[in-house]
């Protein structure tokens, strides 16, 4: 076996592993937060509304707190938008029926026209509500 071949084998099982340690729930947070990633670069409305929770507190790094509605119409509008959005080191921690997800995200935005790139590190908090894992509340830092 050549090394290219041994690295794939050991980057395959190491990959599979850690989808087996995961627990169903944690598996269904990482389904939502790869929802909220491609709703993101979408920018589709209904898309962005389904991974949010109603009572959504959206922080920025500035400071900044958005409600649903907010964070939804900026990203929209194209006043956020994302081009590729590119997630990592993604940790799930659950108690009950609330997670918190942490990652680092690192973006190509085209906000209003102007282009540019974001590195962030995110915590998000999501509520288990009918089923489904909503976003109740995301802060970013630099």
């Amino acid at each position: 076996m050549n090394y290219r071949n041994f690295f794939l084998v050991i980057f395959f099982t190491s990959a599979s592993l850690f989808s087996f340690s995961q627990s169903k729930k944690e598996r269904q947070v990482a389904a939502s937060v790869e929802k909220l990633r491609l709703a993101m670069i979408s920018g589709e409305k209904p898309a962005l509304e389904a991974v949010a929770s109603d009572k959504l507190r959206y922080g920025h790094s500035g400071g900044k707190i958005e409600s649903k509605q907010e964070f939804v119409e900026t990203i929209a509008t194209g006043r956020s938008d994302f081009v590729t959005c590119d997630l990592s080191d993604l940790k799930i921690t659950i108690s009950g029926k609330v997670a918190i997800a942490t990652f680092k995200l690192d973006a190509k935005t085209n906000d209003n026209g102007k282009p540019g790139e974001v590195h962030l590190k995110l915590m998000t908090t999501w509520q288990k509500k009918h089923g489904k894992w909503q976003m109740l509340a995301r802060q970013a830092v630099h």
